[in-house]
């Protein structure tokens, strides 16, 4: 699993001005990184219009609709780290996570990180975590 948490798609120190904009930036890095067609931003954006995807403890988990698995070329996430945060409607978000999942292995990734992010220690620890590897740690830890 920890295959997933690649170094390259790890973002540190990120900032953005609206819960849109944090989202294109999950997003654009899975799709330039080979991961999902350029459309499937668009179906994240479409996601969080049905409902939020902030999930607590400052942690937001885009992702695309149900209609939009045919655009996903291989499971991938991006993170990014928000230190100033972003809000989610009425919540500040300092982490997000984007997720593309293939053949379902999006619920088995969606796990970890619901298991990683549940301790508020976590969270501090990926909000004030000054590299890619100390982020991967800190996930496979939940292993």
């Amino acid at each position: 699993m920890s295959e997933i948490f690649k170094k390259e798609n790890i973002y540190l120190n990120e900032s953005a001005s609206s819960k849109k904009e944090a989202i294109e930036k999950a997003g654009t890095v899975l799709a330039e990184k080979g991961y999902v067609d350029a459309d499937y931003i668009t179906s994240m954006l479409d996601r969080e219009e049905i409902s939020t995807t902030y999930i607590g403890n400052k942690i937001a988990i885009p992702h695309g609709t149900e209609d939009s698995k045919k655009l996903v070329k291989q499971s991938g996430i991006s993170v990014l780290q928000l230190p100033e945060g972003v809000m989610f409607d009425d919540n500040e978000v300092n982490i997000v996570v984007g997720i593309a999942g293939k053949d379902g292995e999006h619920l088995e990734i969606l796990s970890k990180i619901a298991i990683t992010c549940s301790e508020e220690e976590n969270v501090e620890r990926l909000i004030h975590a000054k590299s890619e590897e100390e982020i991967i740690a800190i996930f496979e830890e939940a292993e």
